[in-house]
């Protein structure tokens, strides 16, 4: 299945426009180019909507937000909403301050995302169900293990249809659901979590293949999740030596751009629930 969903990606080469942090901007742009997407980042307000109207998805990314973005993601929003285009909300730091909460409340109000990808303290502070956003990462009682999972794939599953998205929450095991079906993928290397913008090179790559795969969202989605997971597990496996977390991101960005087909399948370890 996720074969055919890369497979698309590298075939439709989708051009993707991102709104989205700063910090990760450079490696947001590479991550597209390396899975055989392409990238456009303009967050001026004057123009985001343009645009918007000349890409095939667009991602929302609040990681450094400010008063001149919002204006720009909520015209790009309402662009991409108009033309039948995906949109991936990003919510960084969802509940760590009431700026980002309410930016992200109203852009899931009236962006109108295809889905939502982010940690399970900012999808918690999304759905006001509680829990508490520490910076940009997942509080400790968040964490989804095997002895919370069962309540934390009926809480995504819930989110996931009461919003009317595709929510991707990752995080030790990650989950994905479009508020019937759960995706419980156990790709992905704790490393990870020492590289920044792991998180939003994610979101971009699963715009991507929204965008490649229209007809599958939650498919769609649930295959970036695993194609970035298991590309972080052969980035870890080529480490040698003194080789520490700088050399381990440009091994996984080889491996998103080296990633085949027929490895995404093999590769591939989740569920359905």
């Amino acid at each position: 299945m996720f074969a055919e969903l890369l497979q698309n990606v590298r075939t439709s080469h989708p051009l993707v426009h991102s709104i989205t942090n700063r910090v990760t901007i450079n490696d947001c742009a590479n991550v597209l180019l390396a899975c055989g997407a392409s990238p456009i980042m303009a967050d001026d307000p004057g123009e985001a909507a343009d645009v918007t109207a000349g890409c095939d998805a667009l991602t929302l990314n609040l990681g450094t937000l400010d008063q001149r973005r919002i204006p720009a993601m909520l015209a790009a929003g309402r662009r991409a909403n108009e033309l039948g285009h995906p949109v991936v909300l990003d919510p960084v730091g969802a509940g760590a301050s009431p700026l980002r909460t309410e930016t992200a409340l109203r852009l899931l109000r009236e962006g109108k995302p295809t889905a939502v990808r982010g940690n399970m303290s900012e999808i918690r502070a999304l759905a006001r169900a509680g829990g508490g956003a520490h910076g940009v990462d997942a509080d400790r009682a968040d964490r989804v293990t095997e002895e919370t999972l069962d309540r934390a794939a009926e809480f995504v599953r819930q989110f996931a249809a009461r919003a009317g998205v595709i929510a991707s929450v990752t995080g030790p095991i990650d989950l994905v659901s479009d508020g019937v079906r759960v995706f419980c993928i156990r790709n992905g290397h704790p490393m990870m979590g020492l590289v920044t913008g792991t998180g939003c090179q994610l979101s971009v790559l699963t715009a991507a293949f929204l965008a490649a795969n229209p007809d599958r969202p939650l498919e769609a989605a649930a295959g970036a999740v695993c194609a970035l997971g298991l590309c972080g597990e052969l980035a870890h496996g080529r480490l040698t030596g003194p080789e520490g977390s700088g050399t381990y991101r440009v091994y996984l960005m080889d491996a998103v751009s080296r990633l085949t087909p027929e490895q995404l399948e093999k590769g591939a370890n989740y569920e359905v629930r």
